[in-house]
């Protein structure tokens, strides 16, 4: 099976390559390091790349025999996203990039991969909605990376759920420490203490005194 470990950093165009296949991918399997797939061609290929690449439409990708492979942007179900206004439009992106979801940026839209639950709080906001097939190219972090947490080999578990807001989680992972410290017992801890403190008294064990010290916690 023929191997792609690397993707080539040179801008296109910068030497003359000649292209002997593509990759045509949807966005979802483009984020993963490790995948079986296959060219157009049909022939199967596994994808060996290194943690955190995500490619984009237009990439060129070596194959272990030296070929250089074309990366084309498969179409999917997307949601197409417009509004009356540059304010409306602004308000729906930011509950979008609220909920984490990956969001594609272009001229007065909007596009996001299909999903009901999404599609009904667009609407709420007064977008209008198109469902489309078309290439989703969703921006890149900002800080560079996409970094998807190898969702790769963990499905969706190390993501951030998309809708939190509507289904009720508040992201404090259940890590709910009310110290209040009334914990309804009573820490009735006997500590011989000894702390060497001249009382102007003797300490001897017939001198009657309860050193219990008990500290009741409430």
């Amino acid at each position: 099976m023929v191997e792609i470990k690397a993707k080539l950093k040179i801008p296109r165009g910068a030497y003359r390559l000649e292209v002997k296949g593509q990759l045509k991918l949807a966005f979802d399997a483009r984020q993963k390091s490790r995948l079986r797939t296959h060219l157009a061609s049909g022939e199967e290929v596994a994808l060996m790349l290194p943690r955190g690449d995500i490619l984009r439409n237009g990439d060129l990708v070596v194959a272990s025999d030296g070929r250089v492979i074309e990366v084309v942007a498969e179409t999917e179900k997307v949601l197409h996203i417009t509004c009356g206004t540059p304010q409306d439009i602004t308000r729906a992106a930011y509950h979008l990039g609220n909920r984490h979801v990956p969001v594609q940026v272009g001229d007065g839209f909007l596009r996001i991969a299909a999903d009901h639950v999404l599609e009904e709080m667009l609407q709420g906001l007064g977008a209008s909605i198109e469902p489309l097939q078309a290439p989703f190219e969703p921006e890149a972090g900002a800080y560079g990376g996409g970094h998807r947490h190898n969702d790769d080999e963990q499905g969706h578990a190390g993501r951030i759920h998309q809708y939190g807001a509507e289904r009720g989680h508040d992201h404090d992972h259940g890590h709910r420490h009310d110290h209040d410290h009334d914990h309804g017992h009573d820490h009735d801890h006997k500590h011989a203490h000894d702390h060497g403190h001249d009382h102007k008294h003797e300490h001897g064990p017939d001198c009657g005194h309860d050193h219990r010290h008990d500290h009741k916690h409430k």
